[in-house]
């Protein structure tokens, strides 16, 4: 496989390298602590009022993002961004205010559901194009289809997250250790066996949401819950300001490592 550029003309989306899912697990991070930072206080704008402004950021960003002739980095990113935190509130207001269960119960009927929407969302995909493989995004309805499986994929992995680290006495940090170790064990499937390159992508992009959330919440959440109490805000501007970095120094430069099948 030749060398290509992070972005490309003909995907219009990020390349699946290394970067790729670094940026990514950062970007969950700070999905976690932005949508918490609007929801819950100190600004504590609900969960309708936030998922409202998540939402409207998420059609303004994605819309530019289709609309857009090549790979623009910041614009991708936003929309990841963008859906992080609109998946955030949107679990949280499912599994906390409309299925109106046990908590246990509502995280895991909620994450049921969002699974079976995003099989519907990956089956719809591949029979509208023929793929659901990420480099094969070329065209418009691909590209609509790719930004729908995120974001239901996304929220799907918020819900995961807080139903392991949050309600079944996991803790945070052992919550990240166990989402960080299923995700290198599908790397081992990826380097030594041949199962379908696409949905060990999605299997690893589900679990970067929950594995960010765990770790947004053990920076965030109070020492008596075992955070590291800093400030929902605060910890979003520091995430913020750690991946612009990231995301200039990899973009930037003509040739990125070999691209991950996906």
């Amino acid at each position: 496989m030749s060398l290509q550029s992070h972005g490309s003309m003909a995907g219009k989306v990020a390349r699946v390298t290394l970067a790729f899912w670094i940026i990514k697990i950062v970007a969950t991070t700070l999905g976690e602590t932005g949508g918490d930072a609007l929801s819950m206080p100190p600004i504590n704008l609900g969960y309708d009022i936030a998922t409202a402004i998540f939402l409207a950021f998420f059609v303004v960003t994605v819309i530019a993002q289709v609309a857009a002739k090549k790979y623009h980095p910041a614009l991708y990113w936003s929309v990841i961004v963008a859906t992080t935190t609109l998946g955030t509130t949107v679990a949280d207001k499912l599994t906390r205010e409309v299925l109106g269960t046990e908590e246990n119960a509502a995280y895991g009927l909620a994450a049921l559901a969002l699974f079976v929407g995003l099989v519907i969302v990956l089956i719809g995909w591949h029979f509208a194009t023929g793929s659901i493989s990420i480099n094969k995004i070329t065209t418009k309805k691909s590209e609509v289809f790719y930004w729908l499986a995120i974001l239901v994929s996304n929220t799907l992995g918020t819900a995961l997250g807080d139903w392991l680290a949050d309600t079944s006495g996991f803790g945070f940090e052992r919550g990240a250790l166990v989402f960080g170790g299923a995700i290198a064990v599908i790397g081992g499937f990826y380097l030594f066996t041949k199962l379908s390159r696409p949905i060990l992508f999605w299997s690893a992009f589900i679990l970067t949401r929950p594995l960010g959330a765990t770790v947004g919440d053990l920076i965030t959440k109070p020492f008596k819950d075992g955070g590291l109490n800093l400030s929902r805000p605060g910890a979003s501007v520091v995430i913020l300001l750690a991946m612009i970095p990231l995301i200039a120094f990899w973009a930037r430069k003509p040739e990125a490592p070999e691209d991950f099948e996906a």
